[in-house]
C-alpha cells in the first residue's frame, strides 16, 4: 500500500457525498451523465486535524518555489521540477488514499463546514428551520453510544421485508423503492435534463447491479484478487446481518453480478452520448427488456405516470433482465439482503463500519486509517442538506473580488477561444458558425446559487440517524422524480458552493465554478497574473473545451443533443482525438503491471485539459495588452504560466487507488495531467528549452494539435 508518485522520467524510460453509501459506478446513474467535471471525486478525506479557516498562499507570487526540484530538468520530468520537493517531503494523509491540491483544499471546506454545522443549535428540527435540521444530522450522526446500542435493529425491518419475498414481482418492487431508499436495482433511475429536449425534465434508465463497481472487475483476470476479497465481503455482510448460508449465497451473488457485468456496457460505451439516448415509452419495456415486472418497478419508484424513459445502454436491458429471470429467487433476496446491509453500514454500529471500511478503502483503495468521525458526520450533513450549509458558507468564504476577477478571467479565456476558432485551418466554415454560436451561447455561474434549495418538506428528527438518512433520501429523489415533463430549472446548480470541483453541463451549455475552487493555487487575486491563468484559466478553458470534446461537441449551442457537424470536420477531429488517446495510453505505470489509462474513456478530459491550457495561454497573451511579460525570480511570464498548470495537479497516490482510478476513472490522474498536455504545446517547447534530446521531447509534427 506504497505512496506512488509517478514522475514524468519514469513513465518514459465519494466523501460519503449521500445519506445512505452507494457504491454503483459503472455507468451513469444521476444527473452528472450530463456534466463534465473537472476531478474525480476522492472517496476518502484528508487528515484528522482541522486545517486553518484561511487559504493558503503559494509562496510571494503564486507558486510554491520550495515545493520544485531545480536539480530537474524540465524536458525530462516536468511534474518533478515543479513538484518534486513537495512529493518527496509530503505524506499521503493516513486516512486519504491520494493527496494533493484538489485534497488540500478540500480539507479547508470541510474545516470550514465542520465550523458551521458545530455552531448550529440544536433545536426543533420541526419548527427551528435549515440549520436545526443540519445539526440534528450531525450530532445524531457523532453520538456514537447511541449507534453503538442500536447494533444492527436499523437494520432489521428492511432485511425482514426481503425476508417476506414470495415472487419476482415483489423483488421488483423492492428495486423499484431503492430509487428512494435503500437497497439496490439491477435498472437504475434518475431524472435529468432531456438531451434531445433540454427545456424539459425527462426520466433516464440505466445499467446498474454490480457491487464491485466496474464490470472489467468482474471480467478481468488480473483483478482477480479483487473478486476474491470481494465474495468473502459480501459473506461477511451476509453472516452479519443474519442472512443464511452466508458462504453459498455469497458465490451466488458474485456469480449472478458476473453474468450481470457481462451483459454490461463498457465504459467507453457508456460515454458515447448519441448512443446513450434511446428513448421508450414504459409500456414498451416488457417488449424491449421481457423477464423482468416493469410495472411494478415503476410503480414503486412512483414513476409511472412519466410515460417515457431513455435508456442509456438500450441493448444491456434485454440481457440484464434475463439475468433476472433466470435467477433463483432465494439468490436475488440474498443479493437485496447485501446491497442493503452494505449501503447501510457507514450508519450502522462499529463492527459495520469497520467491514465496509476495510474492503472498500483499505482494501481496494490502499486507505490505512478509517476517516475520523467529524469528517463523516461532516458528509452525512452535506450530502443531506448542501446547499443550506451552502448558503452560510458563501457569506463567510466567498469574497465580492474573486468573483469580479473571475467574470474577467472568464471573458479573457472565452475571447481566446473565439479567436482561436476563428483561425481553425482544419475545421470547415458550416461547422465553424455553429460552433462560434455554441461559444456565444455559452452560460457562466460563479461562487453559488441565486437561489438556494428550499429543505422545508424534509423531516429531520433528533437521534434518529439511520431514518434521517431514509428520508433525506426519499426527499430527494421525490424532488427529482415530480419534476419528470416539467420545465428545467436554469438557474439550478449541480453542485454546492463548499465543493472543490468545477463542471460543465452539456445540456445547460454552461460552465460553473464553486466558491471553494476560487481559492490557492488555482486562483488567488494577489498572484502573478500568469500563474493564474496557468491555474484558473486552465481550468476555464478545460470547462470549455469540455463543450467542444468528443462527447460535448455533440451539443448545439442550446444544449440540444444533435450532429451539427460536416462528416470531412468530424473526421479530421476523430483523427487527431484518437492520436491524443495513444499518447495517454502509452504511458506506464510500472508498479501497476497491465494498466493503462483507458484513452477512449479519458478522451473527454484529457481533450478539455489540451484545449483547455491552449486557449488559457492565449487568454494570458491577450492580458498582456501587447506589452511584455515581467521577469519574476528569474522566471518569464510562459514558463509561470505553465509551472501555475503543473502545480496544479500536484498528486500522489497509494497503489491501490491508482489502480481504482484507472479502472473506474474518467479522469487521467493528477501526476500525468500536471504534463501531459504540455507535451502538445510549441510554447512549452520554446519557453524551457526543451529539445529533441529531452525524454518528454514529441516531434512537431506528432504533436496533436485540436482546439
Amino acid at each position: 500500500m506504497k505512496k506512488t508518485l509517478l514522475c514524468a522520467a519514469t513513465t518514459l524510460a465519494l466523501a460519503l457525498s449521500a445519506p445512505l453509501a452507494a457504491h454503483e459506478t459503472d455507468g451513469c446513474m444521476d444527473a452528472a451523465c450530463e456534466q463534465e467535471l473537472l476531478f474525480a471525486t476522492d472517496s476518502a478525506s484528508g487528515g484528522g486535524n482541522a486545517p486553518t479557516a484561511d487559504a493558503t498562499r503559494y509562496g510571494s507570487w503564486g507558486i510554491d518555489t520550495a515545493g520544485m526540484d531545480r536539480s530537474v530538468k524540465p524536458g525530462s520530468d516536468f511534474f518533478g521540477y515543479v513538484n518534486g520537493a513537495w512529493a518527496k517531503n509530503t505524506e499521503i494523509p493516513s486516512d486519504r488514499s491520494s493527496y494533493g491540491s484538489f485534497m488540500v483544499l478540500r480539507d479547508l471546506s470541510e474545516a470550514r463546514v465542520r465550523t458551521l454545522v458545530e455552531g448550529y443549535a440544536l433545536g426543533d428540527p420541526a419548527k427551528d428551520g435549515d440549520a436545526a435540521k443540519v445539526a440534528a444530522l450531525y450530532r445524531g450522526f457523532m453520538d456514537e453510544a447511541a449507534i453503538e446500542a442500536l447494533g444492527a435493529k436499523p437494520l432489521k425491518p428492511h432485511l425482514a421485508a426481503i425476508a417476506k419475498v414470495k415472487d419476482k414481482d415483489a423483488m421488483a418492487e423492492l428495486m423499484g423503492r431503492a430509487s428512494g431508499g435503500l437497497g439496490g436495482s439491477f435498472f437504475g433511475a434518475f431524472v435529468s435534463d432531456d438531451a434531445r429536449n433540454p427545456d424539459q425534465y425527462a426520466l433516464y434508465l440505466g445499467q446498474s447491479g454490480l457491487g464491485l463497481g466496474d464490470r472489467e472487475m468482474y471480467l478481468d483476470a488480473k483483478f482477480a484478487p479483487q473478486r476474491e476479497r470481494y465474495q468473502a465481503y459480501v459473506e461477511q455482510m451476509l453472516t452479519m446481518a443474519g442472512w443464511p448460508k452466508a458462504k453459498d449465497n455469497a458465490a451466488k451473488i458474485v456469480a449472478m453480478e458476473t453474468r450481470i457485468a457481462q451483459a454490461h456496457w463498457t465504459r467507453a460505451e457508456s460515454r458515447n452520448r448519441d448512443k446513450t439516448y434511446n428513448p421508450a415509452t414504459l409500456a414498451e419495456m416488457d417488449a424491449k427488456a421481457p423477464g423482468f415486472p416493469w410495472a411494478t418497478f415503476f410503480k414503486a419508484a412512483g414513476v409511472d405516470s412519466a410515460g417515457r424513459a431513455v435508456l442509456r445502454q438500450d441493448t444491456a436491458f434485454p440481457k440484464i433482465a434475463q439475468v433476472f429471470a433466470e435467477t433463483d429467487l432465494d439468490t436475488l433476496k440474498a443479493w437485496q439482503a447485501f446491497r442493503t446491509t452494505d449501503e447501510a453500514a457507514p450508519l450502522l454500529s462499529k463492527a459495520f463500519v469497520d467491514a465496509e471500511f476495510e474492503f472498500r478503502n483499505k482494501f481496494l483503495s490502499g486507505q490505512p486509517e478509517q476517516r475520523p468521525r467529524w469528517k463523516r458526520g461532516v458528509a452525512v450533513a452535506e450530502g443531506a442538506m448542501g446547499e443550506a450549509i451552502g448558503r452560510d458558507y458563501v457569506q463567510l468564504y466567498f469574497p465580492a473580488e474573486s468573483k469580479a476577477k473571475m467574470d474577467e478571467l472568464v471573458g479573457n479565456v472565452k475571447a481566446a477561444m473565439r479567436a482561436r476558432l476563428e483561425k481553425l485551418e482544419w475545421m470547415g466554415p458550416a461547422t465553424k458558425t455553429e460552433a462560434m454560436a455554441k461559444l456565444e451561447n455559452f452560460g457562466l455561474k460563479i461562487g453559488h446559487p441565486e437561489k438556494w434549495r428550499d429543505y422545508s418538506g424534509l423531516a429531520i428528527v433528533n437521534g434518529d440517524v439511520f431514518g434521517n438518512a431514509q428520508r433525506s433520501r426519499q426527499f430527494e429523489w421525490d424532488y427529482r422524480r415530480a419534476r419528470i415533463g416539467q420545465p428545467v430549472d436554469k438557474a439550478e446548480w449541480g453542485m454546492t458552493p463548499q465543493t472543490v470541483n468545477a463542471y460543465y453541463s452539456s445540456v445547460k451549455n454552461e460552465i460553473v465554478f464553486p466558491a471553494a475552487i476560487l481559492q490557492p493555487p488555482f486562483f488567488d487575486p494577489k498572484a502573478d497574473p500568469a500563474v493564474n491563468y496557468g491555474g484558473i484559466g486552465g481550468v476555464i478553458g478545460h470547462e470549455i473545451i469540455h463543450g467542444f470534446d468528443d462527447q460535448g461537441r455533440k451539443s448545439d449551442g442550446k444544449g440540444m443533443l444533435r450532429d451539427w457537424w460536416t462528416a470531412e470536420d468530424a473526421a479530421r477531429f476523430e483523427v487527431q482525438a484518437t492520436k491524443l488517446g495513444a499518447q495517454y495510453e502509452a504511458y506506464p505505470f510500472p508498479q501497476l503491471p497491465g494498466m493503462h489509462i483507458n484513452g477512449r474513456v479519458a478522451m473527454g478530459e484529457n481533450i478539455g485539459d489540451l484545449g483547455g491550457l491552449t486557449i488559457a495561454l492565449e487568454a494570458y497573451r491577450r492580458s498582456l495588452g501587447g506589452k511584455p511579460a515581467p521577469v519574476i525570480d528569474g522566471f518569464s511570464g510562459e514558463q509561470r504560466f505553465f509551472m501555475g498548470w503543473s502545480q496544479v495537479w500536484r498528486t500522489l497516490w497509494r497503489d491501490d487507488a491508482l489502480r481504482q482510478q484507472l479502472v473506474n476513472g474518467t479522469h487521467s490522474p493528477g501526476h500525468i495531467r500536471a504534463f501531459a498536455p504540455l507535451r502538445n504545446i510549441d510554447a512549452w517547447y520554446e519557453a524551457f528549452g526543451i529539445t529533441q534530446a529531452d525524454p518528454l521531447w514529441v516531434a512537431p509534427k506528432d504533436r496533436v494539435r485540436i482546439w
